[in-house]
């Protein structure tokens, strides 16, 4: 089980702002955080905030809000605590070797961790249950 990586205080976990500085960042597998995009983007309002994707395509990243990291406890995906260091939200991705797949403006606020939690563990139902079809 993969753990958080927490470097420093910052808002508690599950306020909503506004992606960007000082958001914290979910890594998590690509099948899964695919899936986890495809929940989200049928909820209700802005349930998804900007996502990256690594050049392999191997993993996705979500901005959740500062803070987040520190109680981040979702097995197989890791919570960085990054403090706005290189997440600025500009058409080029704030990560080398990354892209944007859902890009800021379409996506202006960073993922509510409960949210994105629960969608994570839907995910994994769900690839679960695909994968025991065969």
């Amino acid at each position: 089980m993969e753990t958080s990586q927490s470097i420093d205080r910052g808002a508690p976990a599950g306020t909503t702002s506004r992606a960007g500085a000082g958001c914290d960042l979910v890594t998590v597998p690509s099948r899964q955080g695919l899936e986890a995009v495809d929940i989200l983007r049928r909820g209700v309002g802005d349930a998804v905030g900007p996502v990256l994707h690594d050049d392999g395509c191997d993993t996705l990243g979500f901005l959740v809000p500062p803070g987040t990291a520190d109680a981040w406890d979702v097995p197989g995906s890791t919570c960085t605590q990054t403090n706005g260091r290189g997440l600025s939200l500009h058409p080029r991705p704030p990560v080398e070797g990354s892209a944007w797949l859902l890009p800021p403006g379409d996506a202006d606020r960073a993922t509510d961790p409960a949210v994105l939690r629960a969608a994570l563990g839907e995910a994994a139902r769900l690839i679960a249950a695909a994968d025991n079809c065969r």
